[in-house]
C-alpha cells in the first residue's frame, strides 16, 4: 500500500477549491487515527473497549469544538479561514449526541485538520495535534 498517495497532489489554492465538507471526512479520519495511535501508544495493554471509550473522549463533537475553541488564538489567518468555511458549512446531517453549535465548531475542526493534512504540513499538524493531547492531560477539555 502506498502511504504517499497525496504527496505533492494538493497546493493550498487547490485546497481552497474542496468543498469544506470533503476536507473535514478527511479530517475527520486524520484526526481518529492519530487519536487511536496516541492512546494504544500510552496504554499497550488496555482492552478495545477501553480504548474506544478513551478515543470517544477526544472525538466527539463537543471535544472538538472545545479543542478548536482553545485553539482559535493559536491558529495563523490561513488556518482560521479553513476552520471558518467549515464551521460555516451547511450539512446534510443533522447531529445526534451535541447541539448544533458544537456540531458546526467541530466540522470546522476537522477542516482544518483535513486542510493541513492535504497541503502537507506535517508540523503544524503535529503541533496542534500536540497541543490537544496536552490540553485533555491537564483537563482543560
Amino acid at each position: 500500500m502506498n502511504f504517499n498517495l497525496i504527496k505533492g497532489k494538493f497546493t493550498i489554492e487547490d485546497a481552497r477549491q474542496i468543498n469544506p465538507l470533503v476536507l473535514a471526512y478527511i479530517g475527520d479520519s486524520v484526526y481518529e487515527v492519530f487519536v487511536r495511535a496516541y492512546l494504544v501508544e500510552k496504554n499497550r495493554d488496555m482492552s478495545v473497549h477501553k480504548l474506544h471509550k478513551k478515543a470517544i473522549e477526544f472525538v466527539k463533537a463537543h471535544a472538538q469544538s472545545e479543542f478548536i475553541k482553545k485553539l482559535e488564538d493559536k491558529l495563523n489567518e490561513e488556518e482560521i479561514y479553513f476552520f471558518k468555511r467549515g464551521r460555516n458549512s451547511k450539512s446534510a446531517t443533522t447531529p445526534k449526541n451535541a447541539d448544533i453549535q458544537e456540531y458546526r465548531f467541530a466540522t470546522g475542526f476537522e477542516s482544518l485538520i483535513g486542510f493541513l493534512y492535504i497541503t502537507e504540513q506535517s508540523e503544524r499538524l503535529e503541533y496542534l495535534l500536540n497541543t490537544i493531547v496536552d490540553l485533555h492531560a491537564n483537563g482543560g477539555i
